[in-house]
């Protein structure tokens, strides 16, 4: 129970950092821009959570794969050939608390893919207040 603990720890942390310094990042290189350029500040702003979410889901995946492939950790079973690929769409899935069901967690892994879920949600509204805060700057006000 420890190990799953600690793995589970050690990916929430790591996506969350790589989150922030995402978020972190992007703004500094949007300060650049300038006033004029708030049409590209929101289309870089929007492509670049995007893309920060879409790298989280990839390390989620990449520890799906190595439990999967693992012993004593479970493994996932359904529509699943235990592809890379596969493990990024359980993980696509799972971040966005979509769930389509067509993949099954069966042991330890569970874990993961229940704070994979709780993550998922985090980010992305963090995701969506950092467009929000972004787009309430140069919006005019009603």
């Amino acid at each position: 129970m420890t190990q799953i603990i600690l793995v589970n720890t050690v990916v929430v942390l790591l996506v969350v950092g790589l989150h922030y310094e995402f978020l972190r990042n992007l703004s500094d290189i949007m300060s650049r821009f300038g006033q004029r350029l708030h049409r590209a500040r929101i289309l870089l702003a929007v492509v670049g959570a995007l893309i920060a979410n879409a790298v989280e889901v990839w390390i989620f995946a990449i520890a799906y794969y190595l439990m999967n492939n693992s012993e004593g950790w479970g493994h996932l079973e359904g529509n699943f050939s235990g592809s890379m690929l596969d493990c990024v769409y359980y993980s696509f899935t799972t971040f966005t608390t979509l769930g389509f069901g067509d993949i099954e967690p069966f042991g330890a892994i569970r874990y993961l893919t229940g704070i994979e879920a709780l993550t998922g949600l985090i980010l992305i509204t963090w995701s969506a207040s950092f467009l929000f805060v972004e787009m309430q700057r140069y919006w005019p006000t009603r």
